[in-house]
């Protein structure tokens, strides 16, 4: 199953139409069948995993961005709960401090890049400078910007030289040998209704719901837009873009396992072969153990 060139989104100066994306998909697959892939793909992510970690040569960088309630913390969970946690790094960014605001939009992020040997996954990231903050551009006003004195000097050469910062720093990432994964999951509005609805009637669900995320539902159309300008700018042949439809949580999950297992065998990770000294120290080590 080839679904990286089925989701991946190209480079281009255009507008993704996400009002034409579908947020469902059927792959003609039952749900039992369905988890069994993922079973068996969260074993060789593990597996993939373990000679990464092994060879210390490369790293790799999993980013996850998605409107509320679209999937994020639970397929985070279920897609890499076979991994190491020795060599594993999940980040999840929200408001930033005073101290991540005197830097530039980068830094915080960039203290959270895979060691060589890791895999390391961000829940949220980066792009929300170029998402949150450009749906309440009031936020630029604390960053202490020397171009922007009001919300409304971020125009759109602002934002894409964002997405050119970007697109230099993730293509730094590819030289010093980082690969980067990005997913988009893209929940319908509709489903996000009765995803919120189960979280205020479901009382083990309660204390997931927050009654800001309404706010930001109601700015929905703004954050689609802000999304089709990003996504399409910022998905490179060094850091591609995939939009999953993310209304039925098992496939999705299948999914994006299977992205990511194909990437990582890309990759050819290898064990290091042992060197002239190990086999001399095998031979002692023996020796001792009788």
């Amino acid at each position: 199953m080839d679904f990286r060139s089925q989701f991946l989104i190209t480079n281009s100066s255009d507008k993704l139409n996400l009002s034409t994306t579908s947020t469902a998909m059927d792959l003609g697959m039952e749900e039992k069948e369905i988890l069994k892939v993922l079973k068996k793909n969260r074993k060789e992510l593990a597996e993939l995993q373990e000679k990464i970690y092994a060879e210390r040569r490369r790293g790799v960088l999993i980013v996850f961005q998605a409107m509320d309630a679209a999937g994020k913390d639970s397929t985070i969970r279920e897609v890499f709960t076979g991994l190491n946690p020795q060599g594993t790094g999940f980040y999840s960014f929200k408001s930033p401090s005073k101290e991540e605001l005197s830097h530039d939009f980068l830094w915080r992020c960039n203290k959270c890049l895979p060691p060589k040997g890791n895999i390391n996954v961000f829940n949220r990231s980066h792009y929300e400078e170029t998402l949150v903050v450009r749906v309440h551009p009031e936020y630029l006003m604390g960053q202490s910007l020397p171009d922007i004195s009001a919300p409304t000097d971020a125009t759109q050469s602002f934002w894409d030289g964002r997405f050119e910062m970007i697109n230099d720093w993730e293509e730094r990432m590819a030289k010093n040998g980082i690969t980067v994964i990005k997913f988009f999951l893209n929940v319908g509005l509709d489903e996000q209704k009765n995803r919120f609805l189960r979280r205020l009637n479901k009382p083990d669900k309660n204390w997931k719901f927050n009654f800001g995320d309404l706010k930001e539902r109601a700015l929905w159309g703004d954050y689609m837009s802000a999304y089709a300008d990003m996504i399409p700018k910022t998905s490179t042949s060094k850091a591609p873009w995939y939009v999953i439809p993310a209304d039925d949580k098992p496939t999705m999950r299948m999914v994006i396992s299977e992205i990511v297992k194909d990437t990582l065998k890309d990759m050819n990770p290898e064990y290091p072969k042992a060197s002239a000294d190990f086999e001399l120290e095998k031979i002692e080590a023996l020796r001792i153990l009788g």
